[in-house]
């Protein structure tokens, strides 16, 4: 007779990099807990799955660092196995195996069945679209796209992700109603290239057909556009996002450069000219639509000439919401070839001047807010403060309305109207109304 009880696995998923691997742990997770696993997200657990990212140096770098951390707490038996997959493993499978062997598999972005099998489940196929949300309950990723057929030299997707693969919009309604019944109210559509949607299935740019079919979901009240290519946008986009209350006045569409000369050795397909008329078209066709972009500083050849003219044209163009980078030189890609010859300490420096100008500018337009009520979904309690967001900010990227929670009460999750009476550079203060 058995006295020990026989100890009972749990599964602990750790998630790295950006939102689309965000979506694919909670794919994961879905399908273990389906298999009746005990699943948690970044908590204790004694096997554990880590989802990577390797698309730039401080990425690589953060995945390589957890890879080893949890190498050792493996040596040390505070864990019993640990899995590595996502898409540093997809680009560094051999050299990882080499440099740490202790790890007992890794795996790619599309090994799906073969990790679960390992982890002593079966991929079922019937649970189409079905996941365990890991974000607040109100919002959640919906990947609409998988890979990338852009030849951008200064970057590593296809690499890692593959062509670009399009989910059929009846699959994606079906996933958006399972949210919608789960409480999400907000989706966030996510993708390598939203603009390249259904091209392979359709044979046509069919994202506004997507999202016509969206917004008849019950419960969804909003629907989130990010990371659109400039290049061979479909203007029918517009025309949806004016007309359809659901679909937030917000897109994220990351622009990297807007020198030509640095446009052209990117291999962006694209112009300063056409760039900038573009943005125009967006503003006329939806009056008041934020949008947020990325930048890269430092990139091969980008001389003082190039950065003035990139910082000239953000202080033009005033977006509501802008990153910057620095450029990362990543192997097989079509910039590995040149010489990276920006000194890090000026790329530092480049980033900080794009920076402070984009700060300006957000204060500025912070300040024209004041005195206006804004629909905002409240999100989370945090310290003496509920966190909302209005129509024009993505969560964990941009700007938050703070409602002081010693005088007002918010149910998180939920739609408050929100009056402004401050603003800093990144942050709204206001009162529900």
């Amino acid at each position: 007779m058995r006295t020990k009880s026989v100890k009972k696995n749990k599964i602990n998923v750790i998630t790295l990099g950006c939102s689309k691997n965000t979506y694919d742990s909670e794919v994961l997770m879905g399908q273990l807990r389906a298999n009746g696993k005990d699943v948690v997200h970044e908590q204790e657990g004694n096997i554990v799955v880590i989802n990577t990212c390797g698309f730039i140096d401080n990425a690589k770098a953060e995945s390589v660092n957890t890879i080893l951390e949890y190498a050792d707490k493996k040596d040390k038996g505070l864990v019993d196995k640990v899995f590595v997959t996502g898409c540093l493993s997809e680009r560094y499978r051999p050299d990882l195996e080499k440099e740490i062997p202790n790890i007992d598999q890794y795996f790619g972005t599309t090994e799906l069945p073969l990790l679960l099998k390992a982890l002593g489940a079966d991929y079922k196929h019937e649970l189409l679209g079905e996941r365990l949300t890991t974000t607040p309950k109100n919002y959640a990723y919906l990947k609409i796209a998988e890979g990338c057929d852009r030849p951008c030299s200064f970057c590593a997707i296809p690499l890692m992700r593959g062509k670009h693969v399009s989910q059929p919009i009846e699959k994606l309604v079906k996933e958006a109603e399972g949210l919608a019944k789960n409480g999400v109210k907000e989706l966030i559509l996510i993708a390598q290239d939203l603009t390249y949607y259904g091209l392979d299935l359709y044979k046509k740019r069919n994202l506004a057909e997507l999202l016509e079919a969206l917004v008849k979901v019950e419960g969804i009240e909003w629907i989130r556009l990010h990371y659109a290519f400039p290049s061979g946008f479909p203007m029918d986009v517009l025309e949806v996002m004016r007309r359809e209350p659901k679909i937030c006045n917000y897109i994220d569409i990351p622009l990297q450069h807007i020198s030509d000369a640095i446009l052209k050795s990117m291999k962006r397909g694209t112009t300063q000219e056409k760039t900038t008329r573009l943005l125009n078209e967006f503003r006329k066709a939806v009056p008041g639509i934020a949008i947020r972009t990325t930048l890269i500083v430092g990139y091969p050849g980008e001389t003082e000439e190039d950065f003035q003219i990139l910082k000239d044209w953000v202080r033009e163009m005033r977006f509501e919401r802008l990153g910057c980078f620095t450029y990362s030189h990543e192997e097989n890609t079509g910039a590995y070839a040149l010489e990276d010859d920006v000194p890090e300490a000026t790329k530092l420096a480049r980033q900080q001047e794009i920076m402070d100008i984009q700060s300006q500018v957000s204060f500025e337009l912070n300040q024209e807010k004041i005195g206006q009520t804004f629909r905002c979904v409240i999100d989370r309690k945090e310290g003496n403060y509920f966190v909302g967001r209005t129509e024009f900010d993505s969560p964990d990227v941009d700007n938050e309305v703070l409602i002081d929670a010693s005088q007002h009460y918010l149910k998180t999750g939920e739609f408050a109207m929100i009056r402004i009476f401050d603003a800093s550079e990144f942050d709204l203060y206001g009162e529900p109304i």
